[in-house]
């Protein structure tokens, strides 16, 4: 008797939440019609309004209300707690909590919005394309071009289409952008007819980024490019008013600040003019939900930037005013799949470079790797700490954590640091002399105190010492790490600090990005330790896309190199030597 009646009690509550869950969203649905009559339940709008409700929902309803059976109840909290977990993680750059979200997006539009596929061409034109509006014409685009291509998507566009190429500006400059009317003409190239699951598939990646992604960057930043920024270009809402109001103004026509979307593609700057966030408001909620991941503190107007990492790896910087002039977002991205010298480094001759560069650091060379940003350095750097002996302890101090080096590298020794709002990039150094380090890896060398600290360091405090830098010749290279010697006050004679410097770097290997995008290593140069900068000597340098030996290495190098080599790599770099420049170790 109990258990019937029991069993009557469990499948009245179930009967009771089904029906306070329809009158929820009968409820939603006619209060809206309510008070607009001219509502349309079928726009991108409504259905962003209803999963934001419904989401909210799932989240915060507590199972304990529903009369669950055991098990119902625990599966009901586990997907409670995951739904929550993804929500939080989605916005940092997790592939799978996007995913996650999304497929409940998808689940809510089917079976509780009941969209079919009459709605969907409702809410895009799908079927007159005609109708479609640029941005609607590229998610389709790069839809279809996923389907086949994954993350590699945006590059086979571009390279297909030539799209990187540079064009005419409005000033008969040079510059890199892809236009409406790009967008429009290959649309009608690649368009095919979609079938259900395609439109519902990109109907839900638009809800989704509008509600928890980064706006019409959201594919955009997942691609395999080398990064996104917005609000780099254009004019804010103030600077417009103030420019409207000047009738002296003669600057060229440009668009707003969150018309502003460029990418970075193989050492381009490509201006996606065709693209917008729609508000200034919309540009906002991107940049501060972009640099969220790990809690890096808040975003305010007396703490007007923040420099983090997200999930997946990749470096965001985000300002905002007053410290810039327009809310902006830089995210940067290094493909972990291209750490092979081989692939790096392309032309004519580049075997020497590639062989010469694994040597440099099984003899435990300190090497400055110099260029200009956007030339290559961080990923140049992840592979050639590759060629550095397995058995060393690694210590790596970054402003961000963007080398990843434990993810490539995962059964070795390695530990790395980065600056906090507490603990300076100087006191990070400090405490590295602690750990055990053989080998010292420096992000950047950006600041005086740290130029410092690395020459110490360098000298006493380990093995070898890899750093990066952005110097543009060798001269300024030690001009910069001799000036910084003089002004935290480590030497007062400029000539001492000068040869200090000279002493302790063995080599520089300088990267550059031509206008084509094309990067290459420019020059290999050999510090001889003179008494004056003047005796830097260049080993290879890149000549007519190729490369060409321009000097021996001094035999110096080659006994202080093969004394930190396994005999067996000791022997393959004498063969190295003697089959490129005649020399015998020791000579």
């Amino acid at each position: 008797m109990n258990t019937t009646l029991n069993t009557s009690i469990i499948v009245f509550i179930f009967f009771i939440t089904g029906i306070y869950f329809l009158v929820k969203y009968y409820s939603y649905k006619t209060s809206v019609l309510h008070d607009d009559q001219d509502y349309d339940p079928y726009t991108l709008e409504a259905l962003i309004d209803y999963v934001m409700q419904r989401l909210h929902e799932l989240i915060r309803t507590n199972p304990d209300d529903m009369g669950l059976g055991e098990e119902t109840y625990r599966r009901k909290v586990s997907q409670r707690r995951e739904l929550r977990r993804a929500l939080k993680g989605c916005v940092s750059g997790d592939i799978r909590d996007k995913t996650l979200v999304k497929n409940q997006i998808r689940d809510l539009l089917l079976s509780g919005y009941g969209l079919v596929e009459q709605h969907m061409d409702q809410i895009i034109p799908f079927e007159q394309i005609d109708k479609l509006s640029v941005q609607e014409k590229f998610d389709i685009m790069l839809y279809l071009f996923q389907s086949s291509h994954g993350p590699g998507a945006m590059e086979t566009l571009i390279k297909l289409y030539e799209l990187d190429r540079p064009r005419h500006g409005s000033n008969e400059e040079w510059s890199y952008e892809i236009t409406t009317e790009d967008i429009h003409s290959i649309f009608y190239q690649e368009y095919r007819p979609l079938i259900v699951h395609e439109k519902l598939d990109i109907i839900v990646q638009r809800v989704y980024q509008q509600y928890k992604g980064f706006s019409v960057i959201d594919e955009l930043r997942d691609q395999r490019i080398d990064g996104v920024s917005g609000g780099v270009s254009g004019t804010s809402d103030a600077e417009s008013d103030f420019f409207n109001a000047s009738q002296s103004f003669q600057g060229e026509e440009g668009g707003r600040n969150y018309e502003s979307i460029w990418i970075f593609f193989q050492g381009k700057s490509i201006h996606l003019s065709f693209l917008s966030f729609g508000s200034s408001s919309e540009l906002k909620r991107v940049c501060q939900n972009i640099y969220k991941y790990n809690l890096p503190g808040q975003l305010s107007q007396s703490n007007g930037y923040k420099v983090n990492e997200m999930k997946d790896g990749s470096r965001v910087v985000v300002v905002r005013p007053p410290f810039a002039e327009s809310w902006a977002f830089f995210v940067r991205k290094f493909d972990v799949q291209k750490t092979m010298l081989d692939h790096l480094v392309q032309g004519d001759n580049a075997d020497v470079v590639v062989d010469l560069l694994k040597y440099l650091m099984k003899g435990s060379r300190i090497t400055a790797i110099t260029g200009a940003q956007g030339s290559g350095k961080t990923t140049l750097m992840m592979a050639m700490i590759r060629h550095i002996y397995a058995s060393y302890t690694l210590r790596v101090q970054e402003m961000s954590f963007e080398l990843h080096l434990r993810n490539l590298y995962n059964k070795r020794n390695i530990l790395s640091f980065k600056e906090t709002e507490h603990i300076s990039g100087q006191a990070g150094l400090d405490l590295q002399k602690k750990t055990d380090g053989a080998v010292n890896i420096l992000g950047e060398v950006s600041t005086d105190e740290v130029a410092t600290w690395m020459i110490q360091m360098a000298q006493v405090a380990s093995l070898f010492t890899l750093f990066t830098h952005h110097a543009k010749t060798f001269e300024d290279l030690i001009y910069s790490l001799r000036n910084s010697l003089l002004k935290t006050g480590m030497f007062r004679d400029e000539r001492i600090a000068e040869n200090q410097v000279l002493h302790v770097i063995h080599f520089n290997v300088h990267l550059r990005a031509d206008m084509n995008g094309r990067r290459y290593i420019e020059r290999i140069t050999e510090c001889n330790h003179s008494a004056t900068v003047q005796g830097g000597r260049n080993i290879i340098e890149h000549l007519d896309g190729g490369y060409k030996i321009s000097s021996h290495l001094s035999p110096k190098s080659i006994r202080d190199m093969s004394s930190q080599m396994t005999d067996e790599d000791q022997v393959a770099f004498q063969q190295f030597v003697k089959s490129r420049w005649g020399e015998q170790i020791g000579a």
